[in-house]
């Protein structure tokens, strides 16, 4: 037996399927306010389920009062509302109807269907003086879903703000909705950008934001307040995303940065719209490894690229816990080609030099690592190794291009679940709609 081996199932505590399994990683949150919960695909049924169980535990034991997701703002903030109490949709599977385009099965899957089920029925048991737990968005590909939620907020509030919004919003109309041809017409020079429009309209939706906080005395949110919060966060989602497909067609790591930067900044406007002065927000993220773990310690850097996990744990360091996830074989739900159907692939084993390949030598099975008190192990992994990551494409034939990148596993990571094999995701249908706007994780599937 290695060193190495021998190390990995002294520091490594099982996971059963029991009660009890998360014991340590919950020792390890402490007073954490962050927690972040990666993936190592978007389509495992494993990683859904383990986000779920430590979230509720977080929520139950720990306060936390919100989850943050690699979701667009409107189709989260539907689910937010449904969670609630609103009386838009009449159960999960209605409120999740938001996540129509591609890959809906990242959303649109038996584990989330039932994890709302579980967020909704919590915060109906909770008094009307205790704080309900959220869900919201932090990605930026919704421009036009966005522009419409920004209108139709303004239409019930105020309708010449409406119409102003329309006016400024107008600058897209040319392209029908086809935002890849605008980012690319706008970034050539061949059309005059939308930047300064939807600035315009931004800025009047954080006034109005700031007021509405401001007149609630930044105490707990009440409903005019959060929808005020909602419409300038939509106002942000379209001045960011005009500027990212701006950029989609210039730079892989000034596009893939400004996404991140982006998701950096949703999170920390819902912590300041969330916080209450005798109790400061906690909230869990949910995302691909490749946003949450710090990419300083994985190829990324080299490329100039950073992402959330590593801006987090440089805004609030040991305030803040990471949490990456893996497997060595089994199957994934996943496409073979862009707005492509989803189907069950068979995920091949991981590469003998991969990290994947090292935990399922040790045969251990299932278990969970915590690098923060295990310096030892820390410190024996931490030789550039291959990761796995599988998004919503995944191309077996190209794996070792396609799905891998060089890393350093305890800097990238705090803790790891590995998960040895891992079967797909379940999602609620299988016919993926065409749609206008551009899919989520484009173009990195990620």
């Amino acid at each position: 037996m290695s060193e190495l081996t021998q190390l990995l199932r002294a520091a490594s505590h099982p996971l059963t399927g029991g009660a009890r399994d998360y014991d340590p990683l919950m020792r390890v949150v402490g007073n954490a306010r962050l927690v972040l919960l990666g993936e190592a695909t978007h389509g495992t049924h494993e990683f859904y389920r383990a986000r779920a169980q430590i979230t509720q535990r977080l929520i139950n034991e720990k306060g936390f009062c919100a989850v943050l997701a690699e979701a667009d703002w409107p189709d989260a903030w539907r689910v937010n509302r449904y969670m609630q109490g609103a009386p838009d949709d009449a159960d999960a599977v209605d409120a999740l109807a938001g996540f129509a385009r591609f890959p809906q099965w990242m959303w649109r899957n038996a584990d989330v269907l039932d994890f709302v089920g579980w967020l909704r029925s919590h915060n109906d048991r909770q008094g009307a003086a205790r704080r309900k737990v959220g869900f919201y968005g932090l990605d930026l590909y919704s421009l036009h879903a966005s522009m419409e939620a920004v209108i139709a907020y303004l239409d019930k509030t105020d309708p010449p703000a409406a119409q102003r919004a329309r006016q400024h919003y107008a600058c897209f109309d040319p392209f029908e909705g086809h935002v890849q041809s605008y980012g690319l017409a706008a970034g050539l020079g061949l059309q005059p950008s939308c930047e300064d429009a939807v600035v315009r309209v931004l800025t009047e939706m954080r006034q109005r934001a700031f007021e509405h906080q401001r007149g609630n005395g930044h105490a707990a949110s009440d409903a005019a307040s959060d929808a005020a919060f909602s419409a300038a966060q939509n106002a942000t989602v379209v001045k960011n995303a005009e500027q990212y497909y701006r950029n989609m067609f210039s730079s892989k790591a000034s596009s893939w940065n400004l996404r991140d930067q982006h998701m950096m900044d949703a999170l920390l406007a819902l912590m300041g719209h969330l916080d209450q002065a005798a109790s400061p927000a906690k909230v869990v993220v949910w995302a691909h490894n490749s946003h949450l773990g710090d990419a300083s310690a994985t190829a990324m850097h080299a490329r100039g690229e950073f992402n959330l996990g590593q801006l987090v744990r440089e805004r609030f360091g040991r305030e803040a816990l990471l949490v990456g996830f893996s497997t060595h074989h089994g199957t994934v739900t996943a496409a073979s080609d862009w707005d492509g159907p989803a189907e069950r692939k068979a995920v091949r084993p991981a590469l003998p030099e991969s990290y994947e390949a090292q935990f399922h030598a040790a045969g251990l099975g299932d278990f969970l690592i915590d690098f923060t008190r295990h310096p030892q192990l820390a410190l024996a992994l931490d030789n550039a190794r291959l990761e796995r990551a599988i998004g919503v494409i995944y191309r077996p034939k190209t794996e070792r291009s396609s799905h891998y990148f060089s890393a350093h596993l305890p800097r990238q990571f705090d803790a790891v679940l590995h998960f040895d094999e891992t079967r797909a995701v379940e999602p609620l249908e299988r016919v993926v709609p065409h749609d206008a706007e551009v899919q989520e994780t484009y173009p990195s599937g990620l």
